[in-house]
């Protein structure tokens, strides 16, 4: 019996996601990559769309959807849609974990025809097959059969990985939960306690806040529902659970711990525009508070803090991962520097100090650090979510914002993961179903980050990597021990704990002077060149689009271009090349033992050397020594251009008598024959660990400013930005073109309470239907400033009714073999394309059109992918509609459905498809297409 179809659950999840808010509105990544393939399907035929890619819905609800074959699983990386290199927006997930759908008007796409080079990518990696890319999960091609790990670095002096004196206690507390501004559904108040046993006196408070993951599950499946609350018969995923290892030894030493839950933020962070910043923010200073009141009032404390020795909040430490550290870092901010009250789920005052963080695979999509928080920054080698390892940023973004005292530090893990730092994401640990995040295909291993390779890391062994380097970043930002500052500085050491894990540290500010910042104005000749970080043009780029692998330091931001973020990229075809660097102006040395410089070299490199010589004002030259610089071990899907610190003495300069407070030029010299290699920056340096004393600056936050066209005349709004604080910095503005997407931008000095961020929007109103409208500006520091909710701007609502749609038959009744035709019809034309979808219905009155009737490679391109067999009527196809786009100030567009002949005798055969409503829903009296076909035997 051959069943009618209705659209249903189906079609209402898919068109009831559309929704008229910009871009940066939608920014909801919604999935983490590590297992996704590209869905096989055939793309739109009407709109020449890729494989796997379809135009769906009509009006405001048209949407551009992307389908992987396979589930991708929900983490921290924004799913981001782009046509080439021209960002179109943040797709939200749909609810089968497997399809992606961005409304066209956050797609800046007025035209249909500016869909061209269509790529799904996350933290930068490809993750569908569709246009030039390559599949998704690209093997290690062009890599070492068998990668080496580096060679073990001489053991530190201390090890801070061992554990204290205290035996430790433990237990949860859970309060009323909060709301937070933006999220329709409560957040939850719940935290596990780890503290330790006889300790006396106020002890230091550590905070864990994990990051986004699938928020529950259902007990003996692998169903992992991203909602909150969670829907009936699933579980809540403990993952604040997952820090007990390093809690248990933080307490061992004397911490009291606590690692919150954030579930209620990960399950509706899609519809932030910070991707849950702020929100994150607010829900560790609602703990905070708390624990000052506890500390205040002990009796009034839950049982698990009861039994913690009292906890110092003068003495915080505060750990993130993933995007918990973008919300640990937020934190420090609003600590030190309070955002606007509407945008804030805290209201009170701060009763704590930040001592420093620890952020383990952050996301920083505002690249917004503190400069003025010191901060351990841990870069899993083998990161498969945020697999750029855009965390970087906390450390090279904090160069010249402020007074540069606070160390940042890099903490690069070769062979780890992003997911093994948590033990409730772990396989085999975990009490929900868990994966590795990098994903492995056993046909074509990675060289590097396949399990079982010499350089990959167990999740054991990559649990107590990260749990020693907490407590080394604890024992120097907290407690002041600068003998552990070696193991995170760049000095070149390890913590025995961590064996056999291969950790490898650089470092800016501490006791830094001076500074070669290619970012600043600076010139460059010889064998080099100043390039750009980000840069669609190869010749300016400090890595061209083809070099297999990425860089770190070189993580893209919200715009396709970025003034001011730069390296100095070297290139020699024989030993002696030199490059040399000169500052706009002359650079102090004075008072430094060593110049250190962050280098980095193509992975899997050895052996390249490098003459370092300085000139001072006068002209006088020295030879400070040669340095060696190594790649790291790595493959195309590996972030492995990061640089590594090197340092050599002044002693030469001194003996030459330069004047060490005027340095004009740094000159590099290879030694090795031909090769490569990239200048980050090179400071004066010298042992200690300053005192840090956070700067009074002024604090920019954008926001949204939502205006209807109206139907005539132009009418002038401006950007909502708020500048509070103290003092004055320098920012950088980019406006985006609410078409193109491309930025211009501009420096601009701020001021508290000022309007120096000026940026008018003009909005012509008329009475044509059209897309919403997004005109966005993102904002970045530069000098003495910071940065909270970073993008913002106007959006325009389409104030006019959608035109109704009408069908005039042009070949309705044909014989097999022929293309039927209808013509759509609007009343009147729209400033965008329309789209118009009809759903296939059962016909009623005679023998229906079946999948052996119609061309079948329509029927593939129409239905995604649906074959022909079994031979079935057309309405019992799944997902089988037309979708018919009317271009922008036309009235009209034809459509066509082609049918085949056989050699079956049969009466006349006749198909139905029906005009679906906004919301994918068909009503009684909407416009139908019929066709009839007759025999042609």
């Amino acid at each position: 019996m051959i069943r009618a179809r209705r659209i249903g659950v189906t079609a209402v999840a898919l068109l009831a996601m559309a929704g008229a808010a910009p871009a940066a509105a939608q920014a909801a990544p919604d999935r983490q990559p590590s297992a996704a393939r590209p869905f096989t399907a055939a793309g739109d035929g009407d709109t020449g769309l890729p494989p796997g890619w379809r135009v769906t819905g009509s009006g405001k609800s048209r949407q551009l959807e992307w389908r992987s074959g396979t589930a991708v699983p929900m983490g921290d990386a924004r799913v981001e849609f782009y046509a080439g290199d021209r960002l179109l927006g943040r797709p939200r997930p749909g609810g089968d974990g497997r399809t992606f759908r961005l409304g066209l008007d956050a797609a800046r796409a007025q035209d249909l025809k500016e869909l061209k080079g269509l790529q799904v990518r996350a933290a930068g990696r490809r993750l569908d097959a569709g246009g030039t890319g390559g599949a998704a999960h690209a093997p290690g091609r062009g890599s070492l059969a068998a990668a080496q790990p580096p060679a073990p670095l001489p053991a530190s002096k201390v090890d801070p990985g061992k554990p204290g004196p205290y035996r430790t206690t433990s237990g949860e507390y859970q309060l009323k939960s909060v709301r937070l501004p933006g999220f329709a559904e409560p957040v939850e108040m719940r935290a596990v306690v780890v503290a330790p046993q006889g300790a006396t006196g106020r002890r230091p408070l550590a905070l864990f806040l994990h990051g986004r993951h699938a928020t529950c599950y259902k007990p003996h499946t692998d169903e992992l529902p991203g909602d909150w609350p969670c829907p009936a018969g699933t579980l809540p995923i403990p993952s604040y659970r997952g820090y007990l290892q390093d809690q248990r030894l933080l307490a061992s030493q004397g911490y009291v711990t606590v690692s919150i839950s954030a579930n209620g933020i990960n399950g509706q962070d899609w519809a932030a525009e910070d991707g849950g910043a702020q929100a994150r923010s607010s829900l560790v200073r609602q703990h905070l508070a708390h624990w000052a009141d506890w500390a205040a009032h002990p009796a009034s404390a839950p049982d698990a803090v009861r039994r913690a020795p009292r906890a110092d909040l003068s003495r915080v430490l505060l750990v993130g991962h993933s995007r918990g550290g973008e919300g640990v870092n937020r934190a420090a901010m609003d600590s030190l520097y309070p955002p606007p009250a509407d945008q804030d789920g805290y209201h009170g005052r701060t009763r704590w100090h930040i001592s420093g963080t620890v952020l383990i695979g952050p996301t920083v999509f505002g690249q917004n650090p503190v400069a003025d928080v010191p901060s351990a920054t841990i870069l899993p080698g083998c990161d498969g979510d945020v697999s750029d390892l855009q965390g970087e940023v906390y450390a090279d973004g904090t160069r010249g914002v402020s007074r540069g005292t606070a160390l940042h530090s890099a903490v690069y893990v070769v062979g780890a993961d992003h997911n093994f730092f948590n033990t409730e994401w772990t396989p085999g640990k975990a009490q929900a179903p868990a994966e590795d995040d990098f994903y492995d295909d056993p046909d074509q291993r990675d060289p590097v980050c396949s399990p079982g390779t010499r350089t990959r890391l167990t999740a054991d062994q990559q649990h107590r990597a990260g749990a020693t380097y907490i407590a080394a970043a604890a024992r120097l930002f907290v407690a002041g021990d600068d003998r552990v500052r070696p193991l995170l500085d760049g000095t070149g050491v390890r913590a025995p704990s961590a064996d056999p894990a291969r950790v490898l540290t650089h470092a800016v500010g501490a006791a830094r002077t001076g500074g070669f910042l290619p970012d600043g104005p600076a010139t460059v000749t010889g064998a080099g060149r100043l390039c750009s970080a980000v840069d669609p043009s190869a010749s300016a780029a400090c890595l061209g689009e083809g070099t297999p692998g990425r860089s770190p330091h070189f993580a893209q931001w919200e715009t396709d271009r970025e003034t001011g973020r730069r390296a100095v990229a070297l290139r020699w075809s024989a030993a002696g090349s030199a490059v040399r660097i000169r500052p706009g102006s002359p650079v102090s040395l004075k008072g430094a033992d060593k110049l250190a410089l962050r280098v980095f070299v193509p992975p899997n490199s050895t052996g390249t050397q490098l003459d370092v010589v300085v000139t001072d004002a006068s002209g006088h030259r020295a030879t400070l020594g040669r340095v060696r610089v190594d790649g790291l071990p790595g493959t195309d899907r590996t972030a492995s251009y990061w640089a590594r610190e090197v340092r050599v003495p002044l002693t030469s300069a001194v003996r030459a008598e330069l004047d060490l407070g005027r340095i004009t030029a740094l000159e590099l010299t290879p030694r090795t024959r031909a090769g490569q290699a990239w200048l980050m920056d090179a400071w004066g340096w010298r042992p200690g660990t300053p005192a840090v004393r956070p700067a009074a600056l002024p604090r920019v936050d954008v926001g949204r400013l939502t205006v209807k066209e109206g139907d005539s005349g132009v009418r002038t709004y401006r950007v909502p930005v708020r500048v509070s604080g103290h003092g004055s910095g320098q920012v950088r503005v980019y406006t985006l073109d609410p078409v193109t997407n491309r930025a211009t931008d501009r420096l601009v000095t701020v001021r508290p309470g000022g309007h120096d961020i000026d940026v008018p929007v003009r909005v012509r109103g008329n009475t044509r239907y059209g897309q919403d409208l997004a005109n966005d500006i993102v904002v970045k520091a530069v000098r003495g400033a910071v940065v909270g909710s970073y993008r913002g701007g106007v959006t325009a609502r389409n104030d006019d009714p959608q035109p109704t749609v009408t069908v005039t038959p042009v070949a309705d009744r044909v014989t097999e073999g022929a293309t039927l035709k209808w013509r759509v019809n609007l009343s009147a034309p729209a400033d965008s394309d329309f789209g118009a979808v009809f759903v296939v219905r059962p016909v009623t009155d005679g023998p229906e059109l079946s999948t052996k009737d119609v061309d079948p490679q329509w029927l593939q391109e129409t239905s995604g992918g649906e074959s022909p067999d079994p031979e079935r009527a057309l309405s019992a196809v799944q997902n089988l509609y037309l979708w018919v786009p009317v271009p922008a100030g036309e009235v009209s567009t034809e459509v066509s459905l082609p049918t085949v002949r056989d050699q079956v005798k049969e009466q006349p055969e006749k198909l139905r498809f029906q005009l679906t409503d906004d919301d994918g829903e068909v009503h009684e009296g909407a416009p139908v297409l019929t066709g009839t076909v007759l025999d042609a035997s």
